[in-house]
């Protein structure tokens, strides 16, 4: 019996991508299929970064294919195509960033630079051009994070500034303009005005994603950062710790009040693994998380382990995600960072930009 593009096609829609749990038909991954007899040609185009698992997710294909319907030449291809997705009414894309994350916490203290850092990096590991924002402006940890220290940005044209670049991804901190001894003693409306001026004169290179690192608290410059950047959605980190998780509950239920979609929440420092007996022990609680995504109907989008090495690793300039890529850690964060690019995938795409600007003229 010969086989048709209809027969592909049906074994696609009964084979599901490991990372979603939906199958490749459904999710719209399904982008060419070719059939010149018995030989087939499939081409898959994911809407999230998943580079690390492109051979999996193409040999997981091509057994399905081989196993129904048994061509005799097959050809699969696995790549990602990452879109330009939803913002908040009233707002456009920001020019040379298709997505903004806003890592959020409402609290300080619970890892949520370290988390910021290695979600980026995470999400460049696996295929995508990444950026990443500094939005403390009063205790910037960035450019020690990524080991830049202290280094004044060039502007090229006399407007935007060229961002610093580590590990691949770009950067952008206040950090690199003062001493890492000279406070920033501003008002609020300063500091936010510096935010957005980071945010919008920076030269950002066609970025996938852009990992804004937000500071403690639901304060003015998350608001100023909400109404004026275009973010795609915001990931609430928090720790299973009972007071955690009151003010996590705050930043999240801020977002919603201004209209950016909460893309799920990250429990740091879950569990810890004692170095020298490997015995397992939840010191901040547990189930935390879990709980407070269920309550307010968002995505539990992982735990993080409390281990030494991803505090030694962040602080000493190489995080853990480029310290240790074969590591479980490094895994567990490309793991997370995979659930928060398809959260965003899920929020649909966004064709304002590519509409065309009409202009009526009385001559």
């Amino acid at each position: 019996m010969a086989i048709t593009q209809e027969a592909v096609r049906k074994v696609l829609a009964q084979t599901l991508d490991p990372n979603r749990g939906k199958d490749y038909v459904t999710t719209g991954a399904v982008r060419q299929i070719a059939v010149d007899g018995d030989a087939v040609s499939v081409q898959i185009a994911l809407d999230y970064p998943a580079k690390s698992q492109w051979v999996a997710i193409q040999q997981q294909i091509e057994t399905a294919l081989r196993d129904a319907l048994h061509p005799s030449a097959l050809f699969v291809e696995v790549t990602s195509q990452i879109g330009i997705h939803k913002v908040p009414p009233g707002l456009r894309p920001l020019p040379g960033v298709a997505n903004i994350v806003a890592v959020a916490s409402g609290k300080g203290g619970v890892g949520k630079s370290t988390t910021a850092v290695n979600l980026a990096l995470a999400l460049a590991a696996e295929g995508a051009k990444v950026g990443i924002l500094d939005a403390d402006i009063y205790g910037p940890s960035i450019p020690q994070m990524l080991g830049l220290g202290h280094h004044n940005p060039v502007s090229e044209d006399g407007k935007k500034m060229q961002p610093l670049t580590a590990y691949g991804i770009e950067a952008m901190s206040i950090g690199f303009m003062v001493d890492v001894e000279t406070p920033m003693i501003w008002r609020g409306p300063m500091a936010s005005q510096a935010l957005v001026q980071l945010l919008t004169e920076t030269a950002w290179h066609d970025l996938d994603y852009l990992i804004v690192d937000m500071p403690p608290g639901t304060g003015d410059i998350h608001l100023s950062l909400a109404q004026k950047a275009p973010l795609t959605g915001a990931v609430i980190v928090t720790t299973p710790q009972e007071i955690a998780l009151l003010d996590a509950r705050k930043g999240l239920k801020m977002f919603e009040k201004v209209q950016v979609p909460v893309l799920g929440v990250i429990e740091n420092m879950s569990l810890h693994i004692c170095s020298h007996c490997g015995h397992v022990e939840p010191i901040f609680g547990e189930g935390g998380g879990k709980k407070l995504c269920a309550d307010y109907g968002v995505p539990f989008l992982g735990a993080l382990p409390l281990d030494r090495r991803i505090r030694e690793e962040t602080d000493g300039g190489k995080p853990t995600v480029v310290a240790e890529p074969d590591g479980p850690i490094a895994e567990k964060y490309r793991e997370i960072a995979r659930q928060v690019a398809i959260a965003i995938a899920d929020r649909g795409k966004d064709f304002t930009h590519k509409m065309p600007t009409i202009v009526v003229k009385n001559d």
